[in-house]
């Protein structure tokens, strides 16, 4: 399964990453929720408006 052996092969190669995100206590979810969140707004603002209003619905949406 070549397809397997490739992702094995990254994973080796990420080895210290891949123990770090599997043996701390935090992670980076939050951060990742905020980041979804803005490119879904710029999605949904692509070709309607200027910066000025996309500012306004990040700031404001929740």
């Amino acid at each position: 399964m070549p397809g397997l052996q490739r992702f094995a092969q990254h994973l080796e190669r990420d080895i210290d990453a891949v123990v770090a995100g599997l043996s701390q206590p935090w992670n980076s979810g939050v951060a990742e929720g905020h980041v979804n969140r803005i490119k879904m707004l710029k999605r949904q603002m692509y070709g309607r408006a200027g910066f000025d209003l996309l500012r306004k619905r990040v700031l404001l949406a929740r």
